[in-house]
């Protein structure tokens, strides 16, 4: 029985990497996958869903009126068998798209795992993630960790001059630079102190793979 997942987290836990890793693994095995990514992303271009360690791949890209299972049906109908379909920022998807997913799952036998934000800089959940957290047959967290060391679950948002934003639209597309994992702590600490921003995350050089001698 085909089941929607939702994997969450905070910003940089490797959500992006986690479901081209899945999207490869169902290739590698001759079994074809949808990705779907939100057309306002564009960071890595339109239609391409890409990892912070490098990795990327192409994604039809789908707008906040979209029906999500009238899309899969379309592919399916024009491409033959579907094994699996994979939302990237599923934190945006709308109420209703949350629902169709799990059409997609009920209706049609295709499992969904969707990987998103579960709140925005302010503390509040994004509608996709909410609706996400309350209709997924499975919850999965992905962890990552925050400068004081302990698990980070909010995420700041940091103006041109790294200092803390705390008011301002939901959705703005960014980054490494533009966004910082902390813990419930640290959250509490910096809006205490407004203007403060946390250590920035130091970005890593990508190192090719040494191929070994002979």
């Amino acid at each position: 029985m085909a089941k929607l997942y939702f994997y969450y987290s905070a910003m940089n836990a490797g959500k992006t990497t986690l479901l081209l890793q899945s999207a490869y693994n169902y290739r590698e095995r001759g079994m074809r996958t949808l990705i779907l990514t939100p057309a306002l992303d564009t960071r890595a271009g339109a239609g391409v869903v890409a990892s912070r360690i490098g990795l990327s791949a192409p994604a039809q890209c789908f707008g906040r009126d979209q029906d999500l299972a009238a899309a899969v049906e379309a592919d399916i109908a024009r491409r033959g068998p579907l094994h699996c379909v994979l939302v990237d920022e599923a934190q945006f998807l709308t109420r209703a798209q949350a629902w169709q997913l799990g059409d997609v799952a009920d209706r049609l036998g295709v499992p969904v795992l969707a990987y998103g934000l579960r709140t925005d800089f302010r503390g509040e959940p994004f509608e996709g993630s909410r609706y996400l957290l309350a209709w997924a047959d499975e919850l999965v967290e992905l962890k990552t960790i925050c400068t004081s060391g302990r698990k980070a679950t909010m995420v700041v948002r940091l103006d041109e001059r790294g200092r803390v934003v705390t008011s301002g639209p939901q959705v703005e597309i960014g980054g490494n630079d533009r966004y910082v994992s902390v813990s419930r702590a640290e959250y509490k600490r910096i809006l205490a102190d407004a203007g403060c921003a946390p250590l920035q995350q130091t970005q890593l050089p990508l190192v090719p793979r040494q191929e070994p001698h002979p």
